[in-house]
C-alpha cells in the first residue's frame, strides 16, 4: 500500500489498534498487533488456533483491555473510558456475534433482538419498529414470535445478527459465526453478511477456520505466535 492510499485508507478507518500487547499470565498472547479497518470493509482473520484471534477481537470490541497499545473506535480513543462509559459506548458503537448465537431461550426472537436497544435504554416503540424491520429484510418476518428452541440453527444465527445490528453500530465482530452450522446454513449466513455491507454499509470483523469466507472478505489477515504476518 502506497503512502497516498494509506492515508486515505486511514481516515476513513473505523478500527485504529496500534501495537496491541496481551499476556495471560506468563503466555503472551499478542505480540504488538497493528490493525485498520476502513468503514464498510469486511476483514477476515484466520490461522491456526492458539494465533490470537480471538483475543484480538475481545480487545478491540472492548471486551477486554490490553497491556499494551491503544484502540480507537470511530474516532474515539478506549483508553480514556471508564467502565461504565466503555460499556454504554460497546452498546451503541458494536455488534458481536459468536459461534454459539447465545440467545435468551425464554423470550421470542423479537425480543431476543430487542435486547440490546432495550439495555440502551431506547424507546420501546422504536427499538421494536427498528427490529421488525430487520428480521423481515433477513426472511424471518413469520418466525418473530418464534422462540429460540422452534428454531433451526441458521434461523438462530440469523437472529443473533439481527440483534447485532438493532443498534445501528460501527462496527460488527463475528467470531467463528458458522462454526456450528452446515454447509448451506454457513453459504447462506456469509451471504447475509454481505448483503448487510452492501444494503447498510456494515463493516464487519470476523474471525474464522472457514477458507471460503475467509476468501470472500476484503482483506484477509493470517494471524501466527501472536502477531498479523500477511
Amino acid at each position: 500500500m502506497n503512502d497516498e492510499r494509506r492515508l486515505i485508507f486511514t481516515l476513513r478507518s473505523v478500527i485504529r489498534a496500534t501495537n496491541i500487547h496481551k499476556r495471560f499470565g506468563e503466555l503472551e498472547v499478542l505480540k504488538g498487533v497493528d490493525l485498520i479497518v476502513a468503514k464498510s470493509e469486511i476483514v477476515s482473520i484466520v490461522g491456526v488456533s492458539g494465533a490470537g484471534k480471538t483475543t484480538l477481537l475481545q480487545l478491540v470490541g472492548t471486551l477486554d483491555r490490553p497491556d499494551q497499545g491503544s484502540i480507537e473506535l470511530n474516532g474515539t480513543l478506549m483508553d480514556d473510558l471508564g467502565q461504565k462509559q466503555l460499556a454504554a459506548f460497546r452498546n451503541k458503537h458494536i455488534g458481536f456475534v459468536f459461534q454459539f448465537h447465545q440467545l435468551l431461550p425464554e423470550f421470542t426472537a423479537l425480543e431476543n433482538v430487542c435486547m440490546p436497544g432495550f439495555i440502551g435504554k431506547r424507546p420501546k416503540h422504536e427499538v421494536e419498529q427498528r427490529a421488525k424491520e430487520i428480521l423481515t429484510n433477513m426472511g424471518l418476518a413469520d418466525r418473530m414470535e418464534h422462540k429460540p428452541s422452534t428454531l433451526s440453527g441458521g434461523e438462530q444465527q440469523r437472529i443473533s445478527v439481527a440483534r447485532a445490528m438493532i443498534n445501528d453500530p460501527d462496527v460488527i465482530f463475528a467470531d467463528e459465526p458458522s462454526g456450528n452450522l452446515d454447509s448451506q446454513n454457513a453459504n447462506e449466513l456469509h451471504k447475509l453478511f454481505f448483503d448487510l455491507r452492501d444494503r447498510t454499509g456494515q463493516t464487519f470483523v470476523i474471525v474464522t477456520h472457514n477458507e471460503k469466507l475467509a476468501d470472500m472478505a476484503d482483506r484477509k489477515l493470517v494471524m501466527r505466535d501472536g502477531k498479523i504476518v500477511s
